[in-house]
């Protein structure tokens, strides 16, 4: 007996077995007593993806059986993909990666008490533009302006959504048409290719580059200035450092040249800081008061970052420069939300109290955690763990180092304390990967082919939620 040869381009006889066994729409649906909690039309459009899924795994030859297109194989995997639909893209993570300001999850957390203000200007009215004095408009500035002047010994300031807004809105407003002189070793990259020669030419300012890579003298700067020159602009290079036969010039002389020729300094700190964090052994990082106080006409830096808010780019300097930028009609395509706002606000008050603020702010009390109590955490995990994971994983502690993150303080080590995972039943990339697709992703780091836990950046209250996390992906993969 003979087969009948198929005819061309159709599929074989079994693959249009397979797909008359997909089960029809309507008839999915009626096996859904009682119906998932979901909206119906998310539910409806889910089995539609499943039952198309299906249809293109059998034409492209994937094992399927008639066994898996049967209600008992395919409504687990509806329930797995409304799962999936249903749970938010952005969601929260557990860091374990010891990278404190880590700008892919997010940077610097809030206080408790920033927190609490977002939701009481999300929920009511406020007076976001509205002057409760004279009943009259107001300007949002206002709200914290006085606040960064008190805090920085500015005259004035502004604040916009981001610092590279911060640094594009000064340069558009001071500097267009006209040159700025920046010296070689400050002409940084930030993330996503952020770079100052492109940011100057998008605002129309002329770049003038002055010295070498490594060196840059006064007389650099004052053999360039000439009758166009609008600007003298300083980057702080907070996310790399030159070492070595290097210098650059000292604050005080560049203000000192730019009085005498008339010519506004501006100072573009990047991850700005309030307070003096050599203290807690870190490398000294200038603070926004000592660079106001050394004649800056204008100074530039992150909300968050190393000040620990919300994102945002913050502006102080002379009354009149800042006059000039809030009146750039630029100002309102880059102007903040009253959730920035008050979370700024909160976060900045905190300074007034430094203690305060070194225990309140997220970031600041990271950086500044003892190592005792990092070590603590660590041992607590690994008693949470220890029993369970015995059979599937070596558990141990490590002496580690945890890094700032967020561009800042790049050769800044902080030593930490660790917990190291070992798989025994699968790759340590397994592992990673099963951790950052729980419900409760957990982001940590790998090293020496082990997955490393950096106690620093984990919370005391996050320490059973990680427990469980680490329990819940091996028992996935025993069950």
């Amino acid at each position: 007996m003979t087969t009948k040869p198929e005819s061309a381009g159709q599929p074989a006889a079994s693959t249009q077995r397979l797909l008359r066994a997909i089960p029809k729409v309507d008839e999915f649906l009626g096996w859904l007593v009682p119906a998932p909690d979901a909206p119906a039309s998310l539910v409806k459009n889910s089995v539609r993806q499943l039952l198309e899924s299906l249809r293109q795994e059998i034409l492209t030859g994937a094992p399927i059986k008639p066994a898996d297109l049967t209600q008992g194989s395919l409504l687990p995997r509806l329930h797995k993909l409304l799962a999936s639909r249903l749970r938010p893209n952005f969601r929260t993570v557990i860091n374990a990666t010891g990278v404190v300001v880590h700008t892919n999850l997010g940077r610097s957390l809030l206080p408790e008490a920033a927190m609490e203000s977002l939701l009481a200007v999300g929920s009511r009215y406020s007076n976001l533009e509205l002057d409760l004095t004279t009943g009259k408009r107001g300007s949002r500035y206002s709200l914290v302006e006085d606040i960064l002047c008190e805090l920085t010994g500015a005259e004035a300031g502004l604040v916009v959504n981001n610092n590279a807004a911060a640094v594009m809105l000064v340069l558009d407003t001071l500097a267009k048409g006209r040159e700025v002189i920046v010296s070689r070793g400050q002409l940084v990259e930030i993330g996503g290719s952020f770079r100052i020669p492109e940011v100057m030419s998008r605002t129309g300012a002329k770049l003038v580059e002055v010295g070498a890579t490594n060196r840059t003298h006064l007389r650099d700067y004052e053999n360039a200035i000439s009758g166009e020159t609008a600007l003298l602009l300083k980057v702080h290079t907070s996310n790399y450092r030159i070492i070595g036969f290097a210098s650059e010039v000292p604050l005080a002389d560049l203000v000192a040249l730019a009085a005498k020729r008339n010519i506004p300094v501006m100072e573009d700190l990047g991850s700005g800081c309030l307070v003096d964090l050599s203290r807690f052994g870190l490398a000294k990082e200038p603070t926004v008061g000592e660079v106001v106080r050394a004649g800056v006409d204008v100074v530039t830096f992150s909300g968050d970052k190393l000040l620990g808010g919300p994102q945002a780019g913050l502006i102080v300097g002379k009354k009149e420069i800042i006059a000039q930028i809030k009146a750039n009609p630029m100002n309102r395509a880059l102007r903040i939300d009253k959730f920035t706002l008050a979370g700024l606000e909160t976060v900045l008050r905190l300074y007034f109290d430094e203690e305060q603020a070194l225990a309140a702010i997220p970031t600041l009390a990271m950086l500044a955690v003892p190592l005792a109590d990092i070590d603590r955490r660590a041992k607590r995990l690994r008693r949470l763990i220890g029993k369970e994971l015995g059979p599937v994983c070596r558990v141990e502690l490590k002496d580690i180092a945890s890094m700032v993150g967020g561009g800042s303080l790049p050769e800044q080590p902080l030593p930490s304390r660790g917990v190291v995972l070992a798989p025994l039943d699968r790759s340590v990339n397994e592992l990673e990967k099963g951790l950052r697709e729980l419900p409760l992703p957990v982001l940590g780091r790998i090293e020496d082919d082990r997955l490393l836990l950096d106690m620093r950046t984990v919370a005391d209250k996050e320490i059973p939620l990680l427990a469980n996390c680490l329990k819940e992906v091996f028992e996935a993969k025993n069950k």
